[in-house]
């Protein structure tokens, strides 16, 4: 297993390598393209299926009157709100079964 992570930098340069008629410039903008397409979607309340990949949605999560601030220790009340969730296909979960941490 590889260790660290893969940036968008990165992505672009692989992306660029293994097709080098487009330019990085044009694999930026579709990059980003994509990125906002799922933001606003997700904002919108859509679930986004990307096959071979997988599914993400906004899922409810119930706020907490006692709550506590991690960095200072301070008692806070949390209100209901969304939480951004992914859940891998069957082809990726196949993919990364066998991986050990």
């Amino acid at each position: 297993m590889a260790n660290g992570k893969l940036t968008k930098a990165e992505i672009i340069e692989n992306i660029h390598s293994m097709e080098p008629t487009i330019s990085r410039g044009d694999i930026h903008t579709v990059i980003d393209m994509l990125f906002d397409e799922l933001k606003d979607g997700l904002a919108d309340g859509k679930i986004i299926e990307l096959r071979g990949l997988g599914t993400f949605e906004v899922r409810s999560r119930k706020g907490k009157d006692h709550a506590r601030n991690p960095k200072t220790g301070e008692k806070v009340s949390v209100e209901d709100h969304g939480v951004a969730f992914f859940r891998p296909g069957k082809e990726l979960q196949e993919m990364v079964w066998g991986m050990k941490g």
